[in-house]
């Protein structure tokens, strides 16, 4: 049987910080081919992705997730050094240790033993990637791409995400909202400020439009989501002097927003919205959107049930179903088959001192373990 606290140490002692796998997914790899996994290295670009399958029968269940980390930040400020992995008074701490290296841990350690007992009547497969915490270009995105276009079928998949608000189990994830980023770039005319009749001043142009796109009410939510929400991230001039009127602003915003929109219907809207504020103005405006996720929802069904009841299993209460949070790689896996998040509390997630109390880990692997003795009684072998 697997150690999943030990193997959790193993893999944070691999400074893998996107782009870098530092042997991570070699761990990963060797551990489940010590349990018979068949596994695929799947690498794009300078990222390391793995597809592991144990079955070959219908149905697939799916564990999600990555060995990335993002940065440790002041390494200093950590109570023990961020890829040493030690354990002090019951508590792992480590980058990685929430976030989520413990989430792929235990679900191999889950596997080991439902493979053990002989509970897999059907598949489980590992779609684990080296680039959730990066731009989520070569990762999970293309390996989904690859998976379909090869055919192969996942019937439902259960993402790592630390899900949990306050307490273990207090929340899984059934849907995300989506998110657009968009930079505006309003190109004037410079000019001495005493003389504006000779320039185009872009600032006053970027401020009311920015001001305008902040003060329109994008919806009030929808069916199990919150508020889409428009914030503006940043506004940047450059003026390095008093008297010059700026022939440049620029301005950054992001909308995570619930199925009321589309990332497309979004852009055209602000896009549009640029148009109009060009309105009397001698310049230009360049509105450049990227949708990095559209929103979603695993409608709740015989799927959450089981997902659901084995957190009840193991905590003595059910959990709630939230789409609260911000994006992850569940919104490329959706394309492939419903899709929930499950995973430890997130509070130090990309923290200094992120930590995982032992105790808790042990807890996931146990909830893990009744998913997969649910999931297969509940959903007969092909």
């Amino acid at each position: 049987m697997l150690d999943a606290v030990a193997l959790t140490q193993d893999l944070i002692r691999r400074p893998s910080v996107t782009p870098a796998d530092a042997g991570a997914m070699d761990i990963v790899q060797q551990t489940l081919e010590g349990l018979g996994f068949a596994c695929r290295r799947m690498r794009f670009g300078e990222i390391e992705n793995l597809y592991a399958r144990y079955g070959t029968a219908q149905p697939n269940l799916c564990f999600a997730g990555h060995t990335d980390v993002v940065p440790v930040g002041d390494a200093a400020a950590w109570s023990s050094e961020a890829f040493a992995a030690a354990i002090i008074d019951g508590v792992l701490i480590g980058r990685g240790s929430v976030d989520m290296k413990s989430g792929v841990a235990a679900f191999a350690a889950a596997s080991a033993k439902a493979i053990a007992s002989g509970q897999v009547k059907g598949s489980l497969s590992f779609l684990i990637t080296g680039d959730e915490e990066g731009i989520a270009t070569h990762g999970t995105k293309m390996v989904v791409q690859a998976l379909q276009a090869e055919g192969e079928i996942i019937d439902h998949c259960v993402v790592g995400e630390p899900s949990s608000a306050e307490t273990f189990g207090d929340m899984i994830k059934i849907g995300r909202r989506g998110s657009i980023n968009v930079e505006i770039v309003v190109e004037g005319v410079q000019g001495h400020v005493a003389y504006p009749h000779r320039a185009a001043n872009p600032v006053p142009v970027l401020i009311a439009l920015l001001h305008r796109l902040s003060e329109h009410e994008l919806d009030t939510g929808f069916l199990g989501f919150q508020p889409s929400n428009l914030e503006v991230t940043t506004v940047d001039v450059g003026n390095q002097t008093t008297n010059v009127i700026p022939a440049t602003a620029r301005g950054r915003l992001n909308i995570r927003f619930n199925p009321n929109h589309t990332g497309q219907a979004l852009a055209d809207w602000i896009a549009q919205e640029a148009r109009e504020a060009l309105a009397g103005f001698q310049g230009n405006i360049v509105v450049t959107p990227s949708i990095s996720g559209e929103a979603f929802l695993t409608e709740p069904g015989p799927f959450t049930d089981v997902v659901a009841a084995a957190v009840a299993d193991i905590t003595g209460k059910g959990p709630e179903l939230s789409t609260t949070g911000g994006t992850s790689d569940a919104r490329f896996i959706r394309a492939l088959c419903p899709v929930v998040e499950l995973g430890l509390v997130g509070k130090t997630m990309h923290a200094v001192d992120e930590r995982a109390p032992v105790s808790e880990i042990h807890q996931l692997q146990a909830v893990y373990e009744r998913l997969i003795e649910r999931y297969f009684e509940a959903f007969k072998a092909a």
